[in-house]
């Protein structure tokens, strides 16, 4: 290595040594100022959502604390209280909207915003910032009540308005843990694990067509919402056990749960479920 080459290493290490440190705050200001401009756009759309989630960001409090921008500071603080006022405005409108659509619908909602459910095995989460509903862990990219309402009505129809018999249906949930009980030679009232018995339970509601070939065309689906709800509907009916006198338990403990629905209608971790013999 010559001289030369050791001369310009050095020197390309000492400019950037000075540089750095500069460029650091040149790139502080820029992002203060883009944070600035955004604001001035957002004014101009009048879109008090977005201002009220900025104006209450850790930029927007730094950027009222410098002094190079000091003026920022009581515009901020003015904006900020109007897009407040304008957002609880908002909210309130979006839940009387939102109650009396469902009202109309013949829907029961309950709304302790930001979240809400619909009867049991509906529930939903309005996101103000991201412009987007979450109901059921599906995303709908809308916070307006008559979307909401579609989603909420499609899914209450996927869940609730298909034929259901609780004597049936908990006959057929004993009929495959006694497979189960059966397969690992275990005794009746022995626990089996809840995701195992999800599983197991679908592929007992698959035709033979679909054995044959496997084509997902003739795959019978058979969400966790409503395995929720059924169980929900079994507890809600009050008919006591199995055709051959068997209560159902669900059971919490340590390992993998789902989440469903107990007797009380409240979302519990389920880990386990078992049948007992009805006492006489």
């Amino acid at each position: 290595m010559t001289e030369n080459t050791i001369f310009l290493e050095t020197i390309q290490t000492d400019l950037k040594q000075v540089v750095q440190p500069y460029q650091r705050a040149l790139n502080v200001k820029q992002k203060k100022a883009d944070f600035i401009n955004l604001c001035i756009r957002c004014a101009g759309r009048d879109d008090f959502l977005r201002l009220d989630e900025l104006l209450k960001s850790k930029l927007a409090r730094e950027i009222k604390a410098d002094e190079e921008v000091s003026d920022c500071a009581p515009i901020f603080d003015s904006l900020g209280r109007y897009a407040n006022e304008k957002v609880e405005q908002y909210r309130i409108e979006l839940i009387e909207d939102l109650t009396r659509l469902c009202g109309e619908a013949d829907l029961d909602i309950h709304i302790d915003f930001p979240k809400f459910t619909v009867l049991k095995g509906i529930t939903g989460e309005i996101d103000f910032s991201g412009r987007c509903t979450t109901i059921n862990k599906k995303m709908l990219k809308s916070i307006d009540p008559r979307r909401i309402l579609t989603m909420v009505s499609k899914l209450k129809h996927q869940l609730y308005d298909r034929p259901y018999d609780p004597r049936d249906f908990i006959d057929s949930l004993y009929r495959v843990y006694q497979e189960l009980i059966d397969v690992q030679s275990s005794t009746v009232t022995h626990s089996i694990p809840i995701q195992d018995f999800y599983l197991a339970y679908v592929i007992s509601l698959q035709s033979k067509a679909f054995f044959q070939n496997m084509d997902k065309g003739k795959f019978k689906g058979y969400s966790l919402d409503q395995f929720s709800v059924d169980i929900w509907r079994y507890f809600q009916a009050g008919i006591g056990g199995t055709s051959s006198g068997y209560e159902l338990k669900l059971s919490s403990s340590r390992g993998k749960s789902l989440w469903l629905l107990d007797s009380q209608g409240e979302l519990r971790q389920i880990t386990t479920i078992s049948f007992h013999k009805q006492e006489a």
